[in-house]
């Protein structure tokens, strides 16, 4: 309804006429026009539309990658898959042009079939016989829709660290607006070349720049199910999920050039199997990816983690925080080169959609630019509303992030939240959180010295791993194909039930933290199914829960006790501040209000306030960092010098 193409399979094509299979691809643009005029006569009277015949399902060894396309391909019918990388708006572009002469009203048509318009050259009148001037008759001439659209590579199938190659795509008629920044497509088209101008004195130079003026374009869903196993992979990945000790195996494979840091790699091999999201009744998305922060000292192997899983992952894409933008990881509008108008782009999120998002030095990225994944982590979408563009793009990426304390080392002395430039904001949403440090120890630092020395030997073939890169990512693509969907059994949510209520249980006391959130709870449930589905299997057991609860709690111990008490609590993530400094800072702010009552509202002398905190086992340097805090948030203002008020709300 209200389209005007008919879509052929190109197997149909060969079945008829396997010659004229061979001339549609060689010499698309002579044997296109025959079907359209057919569709024409079938419709006859019927319809004043440009019909169009589109081809889908190219033959494979029409199937080009993008950097593979070369000169042989010009006026050549092709397929490519990508990625769409930016969407201009839609434009009318005239296809039939009538002129109206200005001396003598004589018509005249001219079809336009280059991106360079064309004008007549003399008036067809005989009685006339000049060469212009001529107008544009719009009202006469024929338009159809365009979009330009910009695709690139699939990050998959960039290794290596080598950038994706961009192609732009030209789209007509009814196939516009079609696929949004983003979106996976299979383009068919015609791959066709416009001369380059020379930048000094605007001559032609000797090279052209490419397009695809396309045929057909099908949006594909970015799903594991793309990715294709041969049946010895099938047979080799269920070999290998019959071993019971399956989850260790791919934990000990996991960046085995680096030493120890079992749980981390246990961690981050999780995020490989990554849970499905939920859709509950009333419409409320549960995501189920999984997102892993690491923070620790300089030289404990962060970022060579997130290389090795952004090498052995699906799908994912690696990038730096000191050299990304809001707009790099999420989306931008800028303004189109040729066209001058304003287009939608898609960050790495976007383009890692279903797959993971390595983030490394998160914390080197400015507060703004940070803010603008607190959607993209929770909701997985990542809104745009600027230049005119409004639009919702899905970022159904896991993210792996790796940052360093504020101060070069992390002191266990103090809560994350003052070691770390993360807003609390930010770090309540990943699942997991763990610090890596770098402490003297000698039977430690023997173990790691003489790993590191058979790497640089002849016996670094002692630490190869059980399973190769392509193994576990071939796992990987299985598990997800074939485990959709998950449950828990019964045991396996008695266990978490058990386990949540008797956390939260020690919060009930008076003047305790709280020690869990029903957040941590949705947490364990993604990591449990994830670890399922690492075994082949549909259904949690309990003993992935257990499992799942120790790696937990070495998280939790490692950034939620409390320096001060040694209590677990779980608002040092939420708040940045364990309640004990929460507690100090209610006390300050009460002294001050008491002292101000007590001098009849003229203000707290800051110096009785040191006094009284003391009194309540408060330092001074604690109570000098909190003024300055309330004073910087607007809580606390200086009505005249050494005086102190709470700001009224």
């Amino acid at each position: 309804e209200g389209k005007s193409s008919l879509y052929i399979d190109f197997d149909d094509i060969i079945d008829f006429d396997f010659d004229l299979s061979e001339q549609l691809l060689n010499e698309p643009e002579q044997i296109l026009a025959s079907p359209s005029e057919a569709l024409k006569e079938v419709y006859g009277a019927e319809t004043d539309k440009r019909l169009t015949a589109r081809f889908v399902n190219l033959p494979p060894t029409e199937k080009v990658d993008i950097r593979d396309i070369r000169a042989v391909h010009i006026n050549k019918l092709i397929q490519v898959e990508g990625v769409v990388r930016r969407t201009s708006e839609v434009k009318p572009e005239v296809i039939e042009a009538v002129f109206s002469c200005e001396r003598c009203s004589e018509y005249l048509t001219v079809m336009q079939d280059s991106p360079i318009f064309k004008t007549p050259v003399t008036c067809s009148n005989p009685a006339c016989g000049r060469n212009g001037p001529f107008k544009l008759v719009k009202a006469f001439s024929k338009f159809v829709d365009w979009q330009n659209i910009k695709i690139q590579e699939k990050p998959e199938k960039l290794k290596g660290g080598r950038l994706p190659w961009i192609m732009d795509c030209i789209i007509k008629d009814d196939i516009v607006d079609t696929a949004q920044a983003g979106n996976v497509v299979n383009v068919v088209g015609i791959l066709k070349t416009v001369q380059e101008s020379s930048a000094k004195g605007g001559g032609k130079r000797t090279t052209f720049s490419k397009s695809i003026e396309v045929n057909s374009i099908e949006i594909k869903e970015k799903d594991i199910q793309d990715l294709e196993l041969s049946e010895e992979d099938e047979e080799k990945i269920l070999e290998l999920a019959s071993d019971p000790k399956i989850c260790e195996n791919i934990t000990n494979s996991i960046a085995p050039s680096i030493f120890g840091n079992q749980h981390v790699k246990y961690a981050v091999a999780l995020q490989l199997f990554s849970s499905e999201a939920r859709v509950l009744h009333d419409g409320t998305r549960i995501r189920g990816d999984s997102h892993i922060l690491l923070v620790g000292d300089p030289g404990v192997a962060k970022s060579q983690i997130l290389k090795y899983i952004n090498l052995v992952a699906p799908r994912s894409i690696y990038t730096s925080g000191k050299g990304t933008s809001a707009a790099g990881l999420t989306a931008a509008v800028i303004r189109d080169e040729t066209s001058g108008t304003f287009a939608l782009e898609a960050g790495a999120l976007v383009i890692a959609d279903n797959g993971i998002a390595c983030i490394d030095e998160i914390d080197k990225m400015s507060n703004e630019d940070r803010s603008s994944i607190h959607e993209a982590m929770e909701q997985q979408t990542i809104s745009i509303a600027k230049a005119g563009i409004i639009a919702t793009l899905n970022a159904r990426a896991s993210i792996l992030a790796a940052a360093n304390p504020k101060r070069g080392r992390f002191d266990s002395y103090k809560p994350l939240g003052e070691q770390i430039d993360l807003l609390p904001t930010l770090l309540s949403r990943f699942d997991l959180i763990f610090i890596l440090t770098d402490k003297p120890k000698e039977s430690e630092d023997k173990k790691i010295a003489e790993h590191i020395l058979k790497l640089h030997s002849n016996e670094k073939e002692s630490i190869i791993p059980i399973l190769e890169t392509e193994d576990i990512r071939k796992y990987a693509i299985y598990s997800k194909k074939t485990i959709r969907e998950i449950t828990l059994t019964e045991e396996a949510k008695n266990k978490l039930l058990e386990f949540y209520v008797s956390i939260r249980k020690k919060g009930e006391e008076k003047n305790t933290p709280i020690p869990i959130t029903a957040r941590q709870l949705e947490s364990l449930i993604r990591l449990s199914e994830a670890r399922a589905r690492m075994r082949l299997s549909d259904k949690v057991m309990v003993e992935d829960v257990e499992d799942i609860i120790q790696l937990y709690m070495k998280s939790i111990e490692e950034i939620g006790k409390d320096p001060e008490t040694g209590e677990i609590d779980i608002d040092m993530i939420m708040t940045g501040r364990p309640k004990s400094q929460r507690d100090k800072i209610t006390v300050i702010m009460d002294i001050i209000s008491n002292l101000d009552k007590k001098n009849n509202n003229e203000g707290a002398l800051i110096s009785e306030v040191y006094e009284e905190a003391r009194a309540e086992n408060i330092s001074d340097s604690f109570t000098r960092k909190i003024i300055d805090e309330l004073k910087q948030k607007g809580d606390v203002y200086e009505p005249r010098p050494d005086r102190l008020k709470l700001t009224l709300l």
